[in-house]
């Protein structure tokens, strides 16, 4: 048994990918005939799998997306990744640092949560405990994807804190009966990030990933 686990989220928490992702997305939607602008892809799409996405935009545009577009979707993304993508400021010190066993558990693909941490040079920290929303029946905001790895880990949920950046990820953990933190130093955070966290659960809300390991201690 493992006494303590630190699961993080990769999109927004470790990587900086949730501006690049956002706007492909709104480009390939808007292109297809669905408009959107990135901010709104921010807001309304953030923390929840591509295929929760998609069924998503489907229902609220009452029609269905090309057959083709989820693939077109994950070929843009990789371009766009490949170029731009970063670590997020301090997570590679902060997790050079960090004594807790970590993994992560995302709503992306497996595949590319390997690759955007490979691109950003922080898959050496958590390879192999890479768990995806592809390995649960239900993504966040359900907690399958949190349990599923603290049972991976065996790691008790009690003993598990979740770093998260997202609404649907804070619920998820919670409904695992995880303690959560909100971490709002990403890209897309904007001023009201921190309070809307707060306000879905997340036990304490925080911009500099070199205070995750005073957090986490307290």
């Amino acid at each position: 048994m493992v006494k303590d686990l630190a699961i993080f989220d990769c999109d927004g928490v470790l990587v900086d990918s949730e501006p690049i992702a956002s706007r492909v997305l709104a480009e390939l939607l808007s292109e297809a005939g669905f408009p959107l602008t990135a901010q709104q892809a921010i807001v309304r799409y953030t923390g929840i799998s591509v295929r929760a996405v998609l069924k998503q935009v489907e229902d609220e545009w009452g029609r269905s997306l090309p057959a083709d577009f989820a693939r077109h979707l994950g070929e843009r993304d990789r371009e766009a990744f490949t170029a731009e993508l970063q670590p997020v400021a301090g997570v590679d010190e902060m997790l050079r640092a960090l004594a807790w066993p970590k993994c992560v558990a995302s709503s992306g693909a497996r595949d590319k949560i390997r690759v955007n941490l490979g691109i950003t040079g922080l898959l050496r920290h958590f390879e192999p405990h890479l768990f995806s929303a592809e390995m649960v029946a239900r993504g966040k905001p359900a907690p399958d994807l949190f349990l599923l790895a603290a049972g991976a880990m065996a790691c008790p949920p009690q003993h598990c804190v979740v770093i998260e950046d997202s609404v649907a990820g804070v619920h998820a953990a919670r409904a695992a009966g995880m303690r959560v933190l909100g971490f709002c130093g990403g890209g897309h955070a904007g001023p009201g990030h921190a309070a809307t966290l707060l306000a879905a659960g997340a036990a304490a809300v925080f911009k500099d990933m070199r205070d995750l390991p005073r957090l986490l201690a307290a």
